[in-house]
């Protein structure tokens, strides 16, 4: 390629195999005032869109130059023969409907061609006389080419983006557009249209599986908000390992308030209670792609809080939608279920081996049941224990049972039967409705883009859900030539009716399914209430420590409502032509107000109780970029950008609660038995930065990127307050640069380094007295000032490669990547006789580092068919590399119940911790003289729960106007400690503990086992059986167990709450996450409608998993305080699974 200068005429030669094309003067234009970007422009027309050498030029950035320019290159372009034999007319658009400015239509082997106008439309006239059996050939640039036989002298057509090349435009930080093709890390988009494909009530669980080196956990819920984490956990802080998420360039500050705990069984503790984050509540409608940041170096320009990774969410705005009014209309209607159950057993009842009828009762020598003792006292009760160790069923038999007409002891024998639903039964079929309408209007100079959106969410619990409604404006406009503004808001009201608490407490709903008996008829407890005692006694007919679930339900309400806005505004100054000056503020900000009503005869408050919180938080962010941007005749072409923002970030908690309520059912403060005991939490922080960016590109071939950023944070010590990350990348096309096989039409190789600093949480530096919920006191501080403590420094490296093959049909991506995370700031335990509980400190150094693929294939392509798939892959390996000098050699991360997550040098961040099994050299158990496993006098490591890998698998297959897609992901490796498992197992509520009691199984013993008699033991069936395992002699030699013991003292033991080993489980999964089927109305038939797209869909999420977790879902996380703690399972409820319908209109 070679151009000419200017010289009072237009001239450009481009060569195309051995076609020289000169394109002389155009009358009426001052060639002087043209750039040498119109000049691409030009020359990608006159090419069919295909990309000027030298330059960055897409064909959606085509469609966005000056009209006058395309309207005299297209019609210059489009003078052809007077000749024609044929002539064939019709329009050329996208899948969305836009037209397509200057696409090629060629008649297949002729030279015979044209490009469409302005609005898409062609004429394309040929010598020849054209037959059904002629080819045509549809292209333009950043689409797949269409092949399709002449079928008349009207042709329409629609093209599909080619998703394969790396000539799209991505949004990098700071809203930085750049050509993926000069990029020298790992970045990955998510268009909405993914997001949306199975509409979650919380859109980031969308990006499971499609987003490789990406993890999404969630707590469970109607919110189901989420924590989402790259690459792997980098600190040893729980909650300092979050991706940042950012909307349309305001970072989401995203605090979680939790009041409660996972674990708090016999306390008054108050129960865990998912209130949502600061992300939960963005509408999925709205979001028009998810860029994802990964590496430091993709990240470094956003500050302290991307160290561990960016989701850049941007949101639809009218610039895409055609000129004039629009109208669109998205309709979607789901209902759900539950995904998946543990493995009840309901073959025995409640009770225990030692109920026996006793000599001269009507069950002598016999199991038994018994609601209450007998009336003459010959028999005792048996309905006081939560065990199902019980009397077999058998419905020919007849017991004393519970009646709900009394409430009471019955007073005849009914048969001893199970209730095989009395825990599925409580759920019901929820159910979600979105309605969402788009209005835009577009001219030459702006857009804007206005939505509503309603969504009504009844979840898989009674009572429990919410409403949202969120309205959104977007607006651009072209001020003058040189200013431009933009403009983005959206407000959020969202109204919790109610959200069930979380965790392991007697009046949780996992509480309840873990007791609930197989005796139990559910619908005995909807009464809620004794009789003669509503509102005041509930009805609780086995047990007062666990609590009715209809009252749990209905009484113990968790509402909130809540307001949101997250709004930017921004001006882009065009100073000259090679200089730009950017400023831009935006704010998120939300006010919340939760409640928390226990009602009288409350498990935990027994006497009632009510909270109320108000949340009020916002962070207001503030840029300012300069920047310069000039290409040089050697081929050099600069972009350099300095800057600087201003973050201040604000958050105000105000509680009061009060114990005991005067009167039953009404929750107001004035209610209260007690005084209001007031909480306040305030927190203030202010970070100041300086940032500059350098990218170099070498004739498109060669790329250097460079970055740096010093910040001011207020919550580090002055000291050490200012600190500076840089970062460096570069990448090469090969296949530019050097000869390669023909198959090969990309070989990009990338390699970066950077640094990103991280800070703290606010007064880890205060040295003075802080607040109490005491009015006119003070509180000596707990923690330990230290006034040398530094930032967290994470350094990254990465490389890969970026491959694309016979015409992109395959390409692969692949990351390597290596992190080290060093002054980890920590709250480590003090000895309390110091005066202070923690102190703050720089505690040693996490490695991170792993391999990501993506491989993106095309294996069938057809004139109505196509079949595209990608699969990701992702490794990543955790290593706590040193801890503090001096430090206790197990630094505790987080302890809940009896495991705890304990980091240690040359461990992870993940592994958990407890008591085992005590075992001979050979592996065996080693049992104690009591005939039951022997218990352990230390806790050690038990496993991690990080995987080994993740993986996902999307296939989409298209036929004529039919989309299928598919979603498979899963993992492998990563344990988790259920509580809910040993609490069920030890009761005997699993189907796991049949082994021994029903005949068949491996330690089943029949009474007329001689062993029974030896031991001197009642002879039943079913009921002692021989732990698996040595004793160990005298000598120190081990022999097998001969003991016999009950199979319910052995179960008891041997899932204790204390042994972690044997309660925990792998995690390793298969999920069939996401299948949407739709349906486009094609053209002919939208022409007889008022539409201009219609689309009808049906869509399932989370139709299966398989995995030998034994509880409700693999993916579960434990919502302990404000942190989210993978590994821990402490009473989760159901994962729901989705089936949906979605209707799109367009006019």
């Amino acid at each position: 390629m070679k151009k000419n200068k200017l010289a009072g005429k237009f001239s450009l030669l481009h060569r195309l195999n051995t076609d020289t094309v000169i394109i002389g003067l155009l009358p009426g234009i001052n060639v002087n005032e043209l750039t040498s970007t119109d000049l691409r422009y030009l020359a990608a027309f006159y090419l069919g869109g295909a990309v000027y050498r030298n330059s960055m030029v897409t064909g959606k950035k085509i469609m966005k130059s000056n009209k006058w320019l395309l309207s005299l290159a297209v019609g210059f372009l489009c003078c052809g023969s007077a000749y024609a034999q044929t002539t064939v007319k019709g329009t050329i658009t996208s899948e969305s409907g836009e037209p397509l400015i200057g696409a090629t239509i060629a008649v297949k082997n002729s030279t015979d061609g044209t490009v469409t106008d302005i609005d898409g439309n062609y004429s394309l006239k040929t010598k020849k006389t054209l037959s059904s059996k002629d080819l045509l050939l549809f292209s333009y640039v950043g689409y797949k080419t269409l092949q399709k036989n002449y079928t008349g002298n009207t042709m329409n057509v629609k093209l599909a983006e080619e998703s394969q090349q790396l000539n799209d435009v991505v949004v990098t930080a700071l809203g930085i557009k750049r050509e993926e093709k000069g990029l020298g890390y790992a970045t990955e988009t998510v268009k909405g249209d993914k997001i949306t494909s199975a509409l979650p009530s919380n859109w980031s669980t969308a990006l499971n599986g499609k987003v490789a080196g990406l993890s999404v956990i969630s707590s469970g819920g109607p919110l189901n908000s989420s924590r989402i984490s790259l690459r792997g956990d980098v600190s040893l802080n729980q909650n300092g390992n979050d991706a940042l998420v950012v909307v349309d360039g305001v970072p989401m500050s995203s605090p979680m308030t939790n009041p409660g705990v996972a674990y708090g069984a016999g306390s008054n503790s108050e129960l865990s209670v998912d209130y949502g984050n600061g992300f939960s509540d963005i509408n999925p409608d709205d979001i028009e792609s998810i860029q994802v940041l990964k590496g430091a170096s993709a990240t470094a320009l956003y500050g302290t809080r991307a160290a561990n990774g960016v989701i850049m969410v941007t949101t639809k705005s009218g610039a895409g939608a055609p000129k004039g009014i629009g109208v669109s209309y998205s309709g979607n209607f789901s209902i759900d279920d539950v995904m998946r159950w543990p493995d009840y057993q309901y073959e025995f009842g409640q009770g225990l081996p030692s109920n026996i009828g006793p000599a001269g009762s009507i069950y002598e020598g016999e199991p038994y049941y018994s609601y209450g003792k007998a009336e003459d006292g010959s028999y005792a009760s048996t309905s006081g224990t939560s065990s199902a160790y019980g009397a077999r069923f058998d419905a020919n038999r007849k017991f004393y049972q519970y009646d709900p007409v009394t409430q009471g002891r019955a007073s005849e024998a009914t048969p001893w039967v199970a209730y095989k639903n009395n825990r599925k039964d409580l759920f019901q079929t929820g159910y979600t409705i979105t309605n969402s309408v788009a209005l835009t209007g577009k001219s030459d100079r702006g857009s804007v883009r206005a939505s509503i959106t309603h969504t009504k969410n009844e979840w898989i619990l009674p009572n429990t859900g919410f409403q949202r409604i969120t309205a959104m404006i977007s607006a651009q406009q072209q001020i003058s030539r040189a200013l431009r503004i933009n403009f983005k808001s959206s407000y959020t009201y969202r109204k919790l009716n109610n959200t069930p608490a979380l965790g392991y407490n007697s009046n949780s709903i996992s509480y309840f399914l873990i007791f609930q008996n197989p005796n139990v008829n559910l619908d005995w407890l909807r009464p809620m209430w004794r009789t003669g005692q509503e509102n005041v006694k509930q009805l609780q007919p086995y047990s007062s420590f666990i609590g009715n679930p209809y009252v749990i339900l209905y009484e113990s309400e968790n509402p909130s409502e809540k307001h949101s806005n997250v709004s930017s505004v921004s001006a882009n100054l065009r100073i000259n032509s090679k200089f730009d000056f950017m400023i831009r503020s935006g704010i998120q900000l939300s006010t919340d107000q939760r409640e928390q009503h226990r009602p009288i005869s409350d498990v935990v408050f027994g006497n009632g109780f009510f909270k109320k919180q108000n949340v009020f938080d916002y962070e207001l962010n503030s840029d300012a970029l300069f920047t310069y941007h000039d290409s040089f005749a050697n081929g050099l072409h600069v972009n350099a950008s300095a800057g600087g923002n201003m973050m201040q970030q604000s958050y105000d908690m105000l509680a009061a609660s009060v114990v005991g309520l005067i009167t039953p059912g009404v929750y107001k403060l004035a209610n209260g038995v007690s005084n209001p005991n007031v909480q306040t939490v305030i927190k203030k922080k202010a970070l100041n930065s300086l940032y500059f960016t350098a990218n170099f590109a070498y004739k498109d071939k060669l790329f250097l990127d460079v970055t740096g950023r010093n910040d001011w944070s207020s919550t580090l010590p002055k000291s050490n307050r200012s600190f500076f990350y840089p970062s460096v990348s570069v990448s090469a096309v090969m296949n530019e640069l050097f000869l390669m096989p023909e198959p090969i039409n990309l070989l990009k190789v990338r390699g970066s380094f950077a640094q990103v600093g991280n800070d703290t949480d606010p007064y880890k530096t205060s040295p003075y007295y802080g607040t109490s919920d005491f009015p006119g006191s003070a509180v000596v501080a707990s923690t330990l000032y230290n006034q040398d403590f530094k930032p967290e420094i994470s350094t990254n490296y990465e490389a890969g490669f970026d491959l694309r093959m016979f015409q992109n049909r395959i390409g692969l991506d692949f990351t390597f990547y290596y992190n080290r995370t060093k002054n980890q700031i920590l709250d480590a335990p003090m000895d309390p006789t110091t005066g202070y509980s923690k102190a703050t400190i720089n505690s040693g150094c996490v490695r991170n580092r792993g391999y990501e693929i993506q491989l993106d294939v095309t294996p069938v392509v057809s004139r109505d068919f196509r079949w595209n798939a990608t699969f990701t892959w992702s490794k990543n390996e955790n290593k706590i590399i040193s801890l503090a000098e001096g430090a206790d050699e197990n630094q505790l991360i987080s302890s809940i119940g009896n495991v705890s997550i304990i980091g240690r040098v040359g461990g992870t961040t993940g592994d958990l911790w407890g008591y085992k099994l005590v075992r001979d050299p050979e592996g065996n158990v080693v049992i104690n003289d009591n005939g039951l496993p022997e218990r352990s006098g230390e806790i050690e490591y038990v496993a991690t729960a990080y995987p080994k890998w993740k993986a996902g698998l999307y296939n989409e297959f298209s036929y004529k106007n039919f989309t299928l897609s598919v979603l498979l992901d899963g993992q492998v490796g990563g344990k988790m400690y259920s509580h809910s498992h040993h609490k069920m197992t030890e009761q005997g509520k699993l189907a796991h503990t049949l082994n021994g009691r029903l005949p068949g199984t491996e330690f089943y013993m029949s009474k007329d086992d001689p062993r029974i008699a030896t031991a001197g033991l009642s002879p039943q069936d079913g009921m002692y059986m021989i732990a698996p395992g040595v004793v160990k002699n005298d000598d120190g030699s081990f022999s097998k167990n001969t003991k016999v013991v009950t199979v319910e003292s052995y179960y008891k033991e041997y899932y204790r709450m204390a042994n972690v080993e044997t309660n925990t489980f792998s995690t390793d999964f298969l999920k069939l996450r996401e299948m949407r089927l739709e349906y486009k109305l094609p053209g002919s038939t939208l022409k007889k409608t008022p539409f201009s797209k219609a689309s009808i869909a049906f869509y399932a999420r989370n139709l299966f998993c398989i995995t030998d977790y034994p509880l409700f879902d693999p993916e579960s996380a434990a919502l302990n305080g404000s942190s989210m703690v993978t590994g821990v399972e402490t009473g989760s409820l159901p994962t729901a699974r989705t089936f949906g319908l979605n209707i799109n209109l367009s006019f």
